[in-house]
């Protein structure tokens, strides 16, 4: 018989287990289990200071992306950034107006591209998935360098192709990314403003299963971040 799980499930209202204590940052968010800081502390915010940051500084995000794992190590990922401002000009256009009027105040933006295919030709199912690994490296990296990133779906992807050059027969555009310092909420419109904060999470037991998957009835609903 396999051991009960540590954390609660839909049945259960124990507390997590016994043997690791939560952790709570300034981010105000709370684990459930000690994790490193690092995890709570990254989010997604939208005000950004306009204060330029440089190649010398994006070059580690971007390193540490290169050292993320993929299937037969193919590394399907391709960054393209901008950081002067014809550049950046040209990589606001295809965002969504709801994103561009936040985004055009970062210093560098950056579209993210996944390869379709193998080295080889062969079809690449899990190009998207690898590809989301060297995004996580390249937010963490950036939080622990002092910078904040935000990822955004919302934008044309023809337009994506169209400023940055690459060519779309051979890659899907997966995110545009916006990164710098992070500024005040204030400078926000009030909209956006009263959302400038670290989201929640689901609780660890709807996502975790040991042995066979229960229904662990509805999630909460938690904005991205």
């Amino acid at each position: 018989m396999s051991e009960a799980i540590p954390f609660p499930t839909a049945r259960s209202t124990q507390p997590f287990g016994p043997t690791e204590p939560s952790l709570r940052t300034s981010s105000g968010r709370t684990a459930a289990v000690s994790i490193d800081p690092v995890f709570l502390d990254r989010w997604s915010p939208r005000s950004f200071q306009p204060d330029p940051i440089t190649r010398e500084e994006l070059l580690p995000l971007f390193e540490a992306a290169r050292w993320a794992p993929s299937a037969n190590n193919e590394q399907p990922w391709t960054f393209v950034y901008a950081l002067a401002p014809e550049d950046r000009e040209r990589f606001l256009a295809p965002l969504a107006p709801g994103n561009r009027a936040w985004a055009s105040r970062a210093p560098a933006l950056v579209y993210l591209f996944a390869r379709k295919r193998t080295r080889n030709g062969s079809a690449y199912p899990a190009s998207s998935f690898d590809t989301g690994a060297a995004w996580m490296s390249f937010a963490l990296q950036a939080r622990m360098r002092g910078l904040d990133t935000h990822p955004m779906g919302g934008f044309d992807p023809a337009a994506a192709f169209e400023a940055t050059g690459v060519d779309p027969k051979d890659h899907d555009v997966m995110i545009a990314i916006a990164v710098g310092r992070r500024g005040k909420a204030e400078a926000l419109p009030s909209q956006l403003a009263a959302r400038e904060h670290p989201s929640d999470r689901q609780h660890l037991g709807t996502l975790v299963h040991e042995g066979r998957w229960r229904i662990a009835g509805p999630p909460s609903t938690q904005s991205p971040g």
